[in-house]
């Protein structure tokens, strides 16, 4: 076969889905041990549900006039058993399915966390793919509008915690649903006295979902949208009583913010409290992080009445603005702290056997395969990042003794870079030097 048909047939990842390959992927690695240990010094537990769910779970949680559910869904039908089923567009759904399919929240209140890809069906560009991972974070059962205050203070600790700065909240309460039926009866009313002035998509979404109108990124209906009437001047008094608490705790808190009536967020599950983290250093695709509460999901999912929030971080666009702003690497970890080295079979028995006792006591290594010369293995070894060379030559074997190198020298360092010990001396001199 040709070189040029070797190029036709070539396998590439399908456009909007990406490979994470090494040395970004230490970045990840670290960003979500990182904040996993954050969202347990919060006391939350991990929760995981599956890819693929009933595609009416989405139609029901999403809102069927959204356009996640309407343009952004990858749906099959399985020909098994000709059931409709969708790759997950979000995690809170499934979440919530599973809480009420367990009984898992019903008897006490729970803080759960899921990190992992969802999945949409849209054009790439910048900031948004096909495939993309979210860390969804989620209370259930907690009514006061301190959960609300909580969701937002920890998210700002984790800005925090990665040194991001160029960051803003926006923040909004859309009310209960009564104060949304009134509100928007008289939306309607604006716009359609306006219609020339509204583009095709808001106009398909004038009578279904008119919200949505409000979140349009048309900038010819930016102006229109300012003097729509303001959906706060509907809400009821215990709507205003909710939302007032939650800033009462973010002021207590030093937790700044932006009150923007406008924002409705892109999903119908949400009431009361609606937020937004945005970077001003991600262009048009700013928002970082999204979230609000959702007290009717539960219910309208099959469930008991029970109220709920959370918010979900967009994985691939934290990454992104945290890797401007955090230029050291030494958090990146050498693909190991040991590459152990041989020159015959009888060395490679021995080494074969020391790798494991030094794995077994916490060091990474990596045992050299195959039969190559010393310049060839040292060569290797320093493009694993090693830390360390240990060598088992024929000098070594004789003598029952190791050679260990320092491949990474440091400032004021009070290792030798070469030298020879005793094999049983080898563990306690590698604790020394690499401090474990």
């Amino acid at each position: 076969m040709s070189e040029n048909n070797n190029i036709l047939n070539k396998i590439i990842a399908i456009r909007g889905m990406n490979d994470i390959l090494p040395p970004d992927s230490a970045d990840w690695e670290y960003l979500e041990k990182l904040i996993i240990d954050w969202l347990h010094s919060y006391g939350y537990v991990n929760l995981r549900v599956p890819l693929l769910e009933h595609t009416r779970l989405f139609e029901r949680g999403i809102g069927s006039v959204t356009d996640i559910v309407e343009k952004e869904m990858y749906s099959f039908v399985d020909s098994l058993n000709g059931e409709c089923l969708t790759i997950r567009p979000e995690i809170t759904a499934g979440i919530v399915r599973a809480s009420i399919e367990h009984n898992f929240a019903y008897k006490r209140s729970r803080r759960v966390y899921s990190i992992g890809p969802v999945f949409r069906h849209e054009r790439p560009q910048a900031g948004r793919y096909r495939q993309f991972n979210q860390v969804d974070v989620e209370t259930i059962g907690f009514t006061d509008p301190d959960i609300d205050a909580e969701l937002i203070i920890m998210v700002s600790s984790l800005w925090k915690k990665l040194g991001l700065n160029n960051i803003h909240l926006e923040l909004n309460s859309i009310g209960l649903l009564q104060d949304r039926i009134r509100y928007k009866q008289e939306l309607v009313s604006f716009f359609e006295k306006n219609i020339d002035c509204i583009d095709n998509a808001s106009r398909s979404r004038l009578y279904s979902n008119p919200l949505r109108i409000l979140d349009s990124k048309n900038p010819e209906m930016r102006s229109l949208i300012i003097e729509a009437p303001n959906l706060f001047n509907f809400l009821s008094d215990s709507s205003i009583n909710h939302f007032e608490k939650v800033c009462s705790f973010l002021d207590e808190a030093g937790v700044k913010y932006n009150l923007n009536n406008r924002l409705v967020r892109g999903l119908d599950y949400y009431n009361l409290t609606v937020f937004e983290w945005i970077s001003n250093d991600l262009g048009s695709q700013g928002t970082v992080c999204g979230g609000g509460r959702y007290d009717g999901l539960i219910e309208s999912l099959g469930g008991k009445q029970i109220p709920a929030a959370g918010f979900a971080i967009g994985f691939e666009r934290l990454i992104e603005i945290w890797k401007k702003t955090n230029t050291d690497k030494d958090y990146i970890k050498s693909e190991c702290d040991v590459y152990i080295m041989h020159d015959s079979l009888k060395s490679q028995l021995i080494s074969l056997k020391i790798s494991e006792q030094l794995r077994n006591s916490g060091f990474s290594v990596i045992l050299h395969s195959g039969r190559d010369s010393f310049r060839r293995q040292f060569k290797i070894a320093d493009s694993c990042g090693a830390l360390i060379a240990v060598i088992f030559g024929e000098n070594e074997i004789i003598n029952n003794s190791v050679s260990v190198k320092n491949l990474r020298q440091y400032p004021n360092d009070i290792f030798k870079e070469q030298e020879i010990m005793p094999i049983e001396n080898l563990e306690s001199f590698l604790r020394k030097r690499l401090m474990k």
